[in-house]
């Protein structure tokens, strides 16, 4: 931990007057771990995927009818 001099100084040291870290430890001692999050499915990727390949193809034939 960083030496810090202008933090003030219990005779503990690391004493916190208002006790918001130690109820803080406390509540997240109690909520215990929490499980990893869910992958995302590749649903939007490939949706992302199909909206790219529409753009490009109305694009495309936005051009073939203009310079027809």
């Amino acid at each position: 931990m960083a030496h810090n001099p202008h933090a003030p100084q219990g005779p503990a040291g690391n004493h916190d007057p208002a006790g918001s870290t130690q109820m803080f430890r406390a509540f997240v001692d109690e909520e215990g771990p929490r499980p990893p999050a869910a992958t995302p499915s590749s649903g939007p990727r490939v949706g992302l995927i199909v909206g790219i390949v529409v753009a490009v193809a109305a694009i495309a034939a936005v051009v073939w009818f203009a310079l027809s």
